[in-house]
């Protein structure tokens, strides 16, 4: 075990109120049932949104489920009821869930349902799709 002393202690305990001090703290989150967005406000007057439900956990989330958000510290946000969490900086990040989940967004038009295939299909036999005119 290292001995810390007093001295070291306080010393650190100063650094880690000056380093908090420049930066900006979460004063207050709040989800918009007009937007259907999340609002993080901050000590700085800054502000960051994030839409709701492309969060993994919240995409079937009620207005009333998704109203309950409440600050976890100074980093993260949290919902009671629905037992999610999610960090501000992961968020500010684009990290909206799981890497599973993540991929699965990302692929947006790529989705291969049974509907999906049959169309593009039918389309190919048709030719496929049409050059672009220049």
């Amino acid at each position: 075990m290292v001995d810390i002393s007093d001295a070291e202690l306080d010393e650190a305990k100063l650094r880690w109120h000056i380093e908090r001090a420049q930066r900006p703290i979460p004063s207050s989150v709040h989800f918009d049932r007009t937007s259907g967005r999340i609002f993080v406000e901050f000590t700085n007057d800054a502000a960051f949104m994030v839409p709701a439900r492309a969060l993994e956990g919240l995409e079937g989330a009620t207005d009333d489920q998704l109203s309950e958000v409440e600050l976890l510290g100074e980093t993260g946000l949290h919902w009671e009821s629905l037992d999610v969490d999610y960090t501000i900086a992961g968020l500010m990040n684009g990290v909206f869930g799981s890497k599973a989940f993540m991929e699965a967004q990302s692929r947006g038009g790529k989705s291969r349902s049974p509907a999906k295939i049959a169309a593009s299909r039918a389309n190919g036999a048709k030719g496929g799709r049409p050059r672009k005119q220049a």
